[in-house]
């Protein structure tokens, strides 16, 4: 049975990549890098599950999609799996037909989750349990369960390895600029979070400079976690500031938004000389290439497997009548309920350990990391 979900979810993936231009997916899937069961087999008895996902714009979601509805199919469920391509209007109109079309369960990776609100209520006055998915969905009692990684520890990843590597100090401090996540989503506040309570005491003594001074989530945000609105941004920030001197550390909460900085530092005519770190999150396949050349300082690993592994067994268990496995019962306060969440540990990974944990989790493989 594991061969056939392994090899049915790569088949799913690499139709789904091909399908819309996007880079190879990982290796395998499963949760054979993490050392856990697959879902247990069980019939699916004609149920329809509906997942939603935000767009194909960005390589995780992808593989999100196609690892989720492989492993859902192999259980026996019918699988409706849409992309709004981050059109939130777009997202509303496809979770109302999922609803009109029999679902008996959603899944939900929200664009603006607060624009869900009347649909979620309208899945939940219809009997469809709603399962978030990596997105808290916000002020809303309708939503059932939560799986996701460990947000907050996302931000803290990033600000340790800031603390533990730029080498700030208050006698040779370093200037430092932010790129936060979207503002409409929850996520993007935890890391945050997590990132200043690491580097707000380097902040504090002089360690660690702002010259912008946008140091509030406010003004550092990225709408849609847009790779070309951090390009402009960047760009902004390096000629009103940055004239004179150099930017020592561009702290990414996001892969993409990385992406958009390195164009940005190119175009001022930033080399090797003077690059700076550079952090981001979701060790894409493009992201991983950029760490191995040394353009990209870091990333925070978050295996897509085991996080739709986790989910689908939420759903199963939800449509089976049955408790799923759950790990934080605390931390997910949406405005309306605390939402019980299964929160999977993410990992920071740099050119010291990506042939380690990422390599050797099976996520990519030494041949995609060369092409």
């Amino acid at each position: 049975m594991k061969k056939k979900l392994l090899a049915a979810i790569m088949a799913t993936a690499m139709v789904a990549l091909t399908a819309c231009g996007g880079a190879a997916a990982p290796a395998a899937s499963g949760d054979a890098a993490s050392g856990d069961a697959a879902p247990a087999a069980a019939s699916g008895s004609g149920k329809k599950v509906a997942v939603a996902m935000p767009t194909q714009s960005s390589e995780r979601w992808m593989h999100d999609g196609a690892n989720m509805k492989a492993q859902l199919e192999e259980l026996g469920y019918t699988v409706d799996l849409q992309y709004a391509e981050d059109d939130v209007q777009a997202q509303v109109s496809q979770i109302e037909n999922m609803i009109a079309a029999g679902a008996n369960c959603l899944v939900i990776a929200s664009i603006d989750s607060d624009a869900l609100v009347n649909v979620e209520q309208q899945a939940k006055d219809a009997g469809i349990p709603i399962i978030a998915y990596d997105r808290l969905l916000m002020n809303t009692d309708a939503v059932s369960y939560y799986a996701t990684f460990d947000n907050k520890g996302v931000g803290t990843k990033i600000g340790e390895y800031i603390v533990q590597h730029c080498g700030a100090t208050k006698e040779d401090p370093k200037t430092i600029e932010l790129f936060m996540g979207s503002p409409d989503d929850n996520n993007a506040h935890m890391l945050y979070a997590g990132l200043m309570e690491q580097i707000q005491p380097l902040l504090d003594d002089g360690s660690l400079i702002c010259k912008s001074g946008q140091i509030d989530f406010d003004s550092n945000n990225t709408l849609r976690w847009d790779q070309q609105t951090a390009m402009k941004r960047c760009e902004d920030i390096l000629t009103r500031y940055y004239a004179d001197e150099d930017l020592d550390i561009c702290a990414c909460a996001y892969d993409g938004l990385s992406y958009g900085c390195m164009s940005a530092l190119e175009g001022a005519g930033y080399t090797d000389a003077n690059w700076p770190m550079i952090t981001g999150q979701d060790a894409e396949l493009m992201a991983t290439k950029h760490i191995i050349s040394g353009k990209q300082t870091m990333s925070i690993y978050k295996d897509t497997r085991l996080l739709a592994s986790k989910c689908v067994t939420m759903v199963q268990a939800v449509l089976e009548g049955s408790e799923p496995e759950i790990n934080d019962t605390e931390q997910y306060n949406n405005g309306k309920i605390v939402v019980p969440s299964y929160l999977c540990e993410p990992v920071a990974v740099d050119k010291d350990n990506y042939k380690e944990v990422i390599i050797g989790g099976g996520y990519y493989t030494e041949e995609q990391l060369a092409e």
